[in-house]
């Protein structure tokens, strides 16, 4: 989401005419035909009438008017009564724009708070998302090494080509978020007196477990409150004996995550 849609908001009439219905109407005004209206504002010609019938019943007035045969061949136009509806949506839309707008003028004048809504407003299939700053970046002929910290004092590593580094011209002290999928967090209960390789390991509690038919969402919450959630197979978290109150270690390797920062 770019910076100039901080905010957001869904007209509707009545508490159920929306952008959808309105399209529909713009396009039966522009071509006389519920089936060619249908097709233009991306609806089936059944989903198309649906919609039309539930607005007609009701209003306290026809809302269509209905030729058939004669010289044009038939067709679909709107009442005076479906016209001043249009036509008050257009209105009502472009005053909407103009508030959003202002809105946005408004939380610029806020970098603070503009700076949290933008972390929170990309939409990401990675269920793990930490805001924090990029505290060193070591960039290599092939590969970079990228440390955020976070605001709770842990830090996570991500590994990137050069080239992508560059790109997002990282450098220390920038915003940056750090992505990591459920599916790429492993769960350690015991190191048993082993190490590891990964260069990401963050020790915490377990705070809920969610079981599914295969797979159960565990989340891990770190010291500082932030929480990490790792996919686990039932049989997995069976044999490791995970229960809400059990200290675990989310370990996940370098590569798994993805950095993201505003230009």
């Amino acid at each position: 989401m770019s910076s100039g849609n901080l905010i957001t908001a869904e007209l509707k009439l009545a508490g159920r005419l929306d952008a959808r219905f309105f399209a529909l109407l713009e396009a039966l005004e522009a071509t006389g035909s519920i089936n060619k209206a249908a097709r233009t504002a991306g609806l089936s010609y059944k989903g198309a009438w649906m919609m039309l019938e539930a607005a007609c019943n009701l209003a306290n007035e026809p809302l269509l008017e209905t030729a058939t045969g004669g010289s044009g061949g038939g067709g679909t136009t709107l009442t005076p009564a479906a016209r001043a509806l249009l036509e008050a949506w257009r209105t009502l839309q472009t005053e909407q724009r103009e508030f959003l707008r202002t809105q946005e003028l408004r939380l610029a004048q806020l970098p603070a708070l503009a700076g949290l809504l933008r972390r929170m407003s990309m939409k990401t299939t990675a269920r793990n998302q930490f805001a924090g700053t990029v505290s060193a970046v070591e960039t290599g002929p092939v590969s970079a090494s990228v440390t955020v910290a976070l605001k709770s004092g842990e830090e996570i590593t991500a590994t990137m080509t050069a080239a992508a580094a560059k790109r997002l011209k990282l450098k220390k002290g920038q915003e940056a978020i750090a992505l990591i999928k459920a599916s790429a967090v492993v769960l350690v209960t015991d190191f048993a007196g082993w190490q590891l390789s990964a260069r990401n390991q963050l020790a915490g509690t377990i705070s809920r477990i969610e079981r599914g038919a295969v797979s159960s969402l565990v989340v891990l919450t770190l010291p500082g409150g932030a929480a990490i959630t790792a996919t686990v197979t039932n049989e997995g978290a069976e044999a490791l004996g995970l229960a809400v109150g059990t200290p675990a270690t989310a370990v996940f390797k370098a590569y798994a995550v993805m950095i993201a920062t505003q230009p």
